[in-house]
């Protein structure tokens, strides 16, 4: 199925692009190649990849923030697809914040070849929804996990690839409050909690984007817990009002 995936990789260095590149190819991947910031933002309008794997040192650093920026109407990049950076800093500090960002995953340089195929896997296992042609309904929220589209009252969302995961993940049981192990380990597939606010930044995120959309509060935190959807009396509440 490698064959249908296609990989955006976006390396400055020639030897670790070219090293890269041929890994990914002899695994039947579609390998795109870039080696800046620009000519990325240029494929990406253009190709459309599956995932983007992206050293974030140098000219690159700020391609998270202009993908995850991208506006969906007026702009041709899709700022969902899914994205693991590359990064010579190996501090957990920096790793955080490139999550906070939007990346999907962060790989220590230099990269094992190995673990990065692994890590593409588990990503676009997590972004791609396990069951094509499903929507799940919960009130007015609509989710086509097909399209990867999210839609409240006929209001488009766009969310990134994390965030649609983390949507989707709640609304499969709308009543569980969903601690953030359990978030850490289902949607970012981290096997230990760690010190990290990934989880909160994300779900802020993700709280504010459909409170603009107008239609309530969807995200609710539970103190020293976790997440859920808001209850469901008062989600079909919001549908009958919107």
């Amino acid at each position: 199925m490698n064959s249908t995936t296609s990989i955006l990789l976006t390396e400055e260095d020639p030897t670790t692009r070219a090293f890269l590149a041929e890994n990914l190819a002899a695994d039947d991947y579609q390998v795109l190649l870039a080696d800046s910031k620009q000519a990325a933002l240029a494929k990406l309008e253009t190709r459309r990849p599956d995932i983007v794997i992206c050293d974030v040192n140098g000219a690159t650093l700020d391609l998270i923030d202009a993908v995850r920026g991208a506006d969906g109407l007026g702009s041709r990049i899709d700022a969902s697809v899914p994205l693991i950076v590359l990064t010579a800093r190996a501090d957990e500090l920096a790793r955080v914040r490139y999550l906070d960002r939007g990346s999907d995953d962060v790989l220590e340089k230099p990269v094992c070849y190995p673990e990065l195929r692994a890590r593409v896997t588990a990503v676009l296992r997590r972004c791609r929804p396990r069951q094509r042609g499903r929507v799940t309904r919960v009130g007015p929220l609509h989710i086509d996990h097909a399209a990867r589209d999210v839609r409240l009252a006929d209001t488009p969302i766009a969310v990134s690839a994390t965030e649609y995961a983390l949507l989707a993940y709640l609304a499969g049981d709308p009543a569980r409050v969903f601690t953030k192990p359990e978030l850490l380990r289902d949607v970012w597939g981290y096997r230990a909690q760690g010190r990290t606010r990934t989880v909160d930044s994300h779900a802020c995120r993700l709280r504010h984007k459909l409170l603009d959309a107008g239609h309530g509060r969807w995200i609710e935190c539970v103190w020293g817990v976790g997440y859920r959807l808001v209850p469901l009396a008062q989600q079909q509440q919001q549908g009958r009002a919107a």
